[in-house]
């Protein structure tokens, strides 16, 4: 069974609205001390790994992954 989790992935560096639709279509909202907080319901494991890949491939540094 396929079942989605909203989850909050937090970068370090600010990153532009336009990626959203880049990265699943999750809110992006800058947070104080220069960090981004990507926030969204992924339908699974997989589109989780393709957005921590293509963070990695910006070359952001990923601070923190929570399941909601």
């Amino acid at each position: 069974m396929n079942e989605s989790f909203v989850y909050e992935i937090v970068v370090e560096n600010e990153i532009p609205e336009k990626w959203s639709d880049w990265l699943e279509g999750m809110s992006i909202e800058k947070k104080p001390g220069r960090s981004t907080s990507l926030t969204g319901r992924l339908t699974d494991q997989a589109a989780l790994l393709g957005i921590l890949i293509r963070l990695h491939d910006f070359n952001l540094t990923i601070v923190s992954v929570i399941r909601k």
